[in-house]
């Protein structure tokens, strides 16, 4: 989404020759407020469809942990009894609820209702150490197995698509035209996917030098924003792949503007979410793209 109003840049970033500063007086980010819930590594996270609740993969606890999306104060968590090492979670047009459960090595299906969730199924058919998943609105579920470097479609429950030779692959995220954003973490890339899994694009090196990048969300403008884990960033990239702003100095810290190993993100009108995991925490920015 484009936003009109102009903030204060209230966060640290690097500049490269990719950034001038015309572009970057009218991007800009504001730090909000951070978690004080007992979480250990959050990874990626999810608003509810009705906009009630984030869902925190909260990996270190082997649960999805459910916060006010508002204050950031902790609700309620699921999953602690049967999940292992939860790395995403993902909804789709029905309200169901998809989550990596990523050391057993499947997607659990849940039904929801409100914070409540009912176990009803899985999906782990040829993919090992899942650690994205993406329900898109076409009806397939769309699954990153970073231990057995593929994605996998399914559909109804089968498998339509496959795609091979990736390495650690992670987050999978919804392009506005319906294509599949994927972050290819251990080549340090971001791969454009079409919904059959060809690939369309490539996002790597200069002027983004991901390093580990993990998870991203897409705005209804094309815009992505994507956590490099190593880098200890946030990246703002536009549709048309300009680098827009990079959030964090390059150094791990703790503080506005600063982050340790990020994973997990999450974006809304100006909100945006994002699970600065390695000081285990959620932080909350106020986005501004002119």
């Amino acid at each position: 989404m484009i936003f009109r109003r102009a903030l204060a840049l209230a966060v640290c970033f690097a500049l490269t020759p990719a950034v001038t500063s015309a572009v970057l007086a009218q991007t800009s980010a504001e730090f909000i407020t951070a978690s004080a819930a007992e979480l250990k590594n959050p990874h990626d996270l999810k608003l509810s469809p009705d906009g009630r609740y984030l869902f925190v993969a909260d990996v270190g606890n082997n649960r999805i942990a459910v916060l006010d999306p508002r204050s950031l104060a902790f609700i309620t968590a699921f999953g602690a009894d049967h999940q292992s090492g939860t790395h995403d979670i993902d909804f789709d047009s029905d309200g169901r609820a998809y989550v990596a459960d990523t050391h057993n090595g499947r997607v659990i299906i849940y039904e929801m209702d409100g914070a409540k969730a009912t176990r009803i199924g899985a999906l782990s058919a040829r993919i090992r150490g899942p650690e994205g998943v993406l329900a898109h609105p076409n009806g397939r579920i769309y699954v990153g197995g970073a231990w057995s470097g593929n994605v996998v479609a399914y559909e109804g429950g089968k498998i339509v698509f496959e795609l091979n030779g990736l390495s650690s692959p992670h987050d999978l995220a919804l392009a506005p035209n319906g294509d599949i954003w994927l972050s290819d973490a251990g080549n340090d890339r971001m791969l454009l996917l079409s919904p059959d899994l060809k690939v369309k694009r490539e996002l790597k090196g200069p002027p983004y030098n991901f390093d580990g990048v993990r998870y991203q969300d897409i705005l209804t403008d094309g815009t992505i924003i994507a956590a490099d884990k190593n880098n200890h960033q946030v990246k703002v990239i536009a549709a048309d792949g300009k680098l827009l702003l990079i959030l964090g100095s390059g150094q791990a810290g703790k503080g506005p503007g600063q982050f340790r190993t990020p994973e997990g993100i999450e974006a809304q009108g100006e909100t945006l979410w994002i699970s600065d995991s390695g000081n285990d925490r959620i932080v909350k920015y106020r986005l501004s793209i002119k």
